[in-house]
């Protein structure tokens, strides 16, 4: 598959996923595609913990709201992107780089994500990325050090629905040029 074919064919799916398991080597190769993705002085600030046992997806998603445990419903996957705060965007003696701080960490995660997102499509799995959660429950189900910060959770599954995505915004309404 081409790049601009999965850029247009990735779209967030909710409330549509088979109960179809995902292979382990499926989860590895989605991983391995984030990992690929840049971060600030090679930091490498992302972590991921991966709920795919039944007890494991009904504790994160009880970390969801309701109207976002409805949209995974059957997805077999969950997976929570995590950084490591302080060493993004952060000098060597633990002092920020800028005003950004800890910016920068979230910014790497999110460009980890997207890798992990893209791939997904290309392998014909579907996605839904959700910000809204309760990050003690999350920290407290996987264990995850004071030292992180849970970013998202992402459903990963298949989905046998076509989805129509919303309008996008153009070129000239995003862009200044001069």
């Amino acid at each position: 598959m081409e790049l601009n074919e999965v850029l247009n064919k990735r779209k967030s799916t909710r409330r549509q996923y088979l109960s179809k398991k995902v292979d382990d080597n499926v989860i590895r190769q989605v991983i391995e595609a984030a990992i690929l993705a840049p971060s600030w002085k090679n930091s490498q600030v992302t972590r991921y913990y991966i709920a795919k046992s039944k007890e494991a997806l009904q504790q994160v998603k009880g970390s969801l709201p309701e109207f976002n445990q409805e949209n995974v419903g059957q997805a077999p996957v969950l997976i929570v992107s995590t950084i490591v705060l302080n060493r993004s965007g952060y000098n060597k003696d633990g002092t920020p780089t800028n005003e950004l701080g800890n910016g920068w960490g979230y910014y790497d995660c999110g460009m980890h994500n997207m890798n992990l997102l893209l791939k997904a499509t290309e392998l014909g799995l579907s996605t839904l990325v959700m910000g809204i959660r309760d990050e003690q429950k999350i920290k407290e189900i996987f264990a995850i050090p004071d030292s992180q910060a849970v970013v998202s959770v992402i459903a990963l599954g298949y989905s046998d629905m076509e989805i129509e995505r919303p309008q996008r915004k153009t070129f000239e309404d995003i862009t200044v040029m001069k």
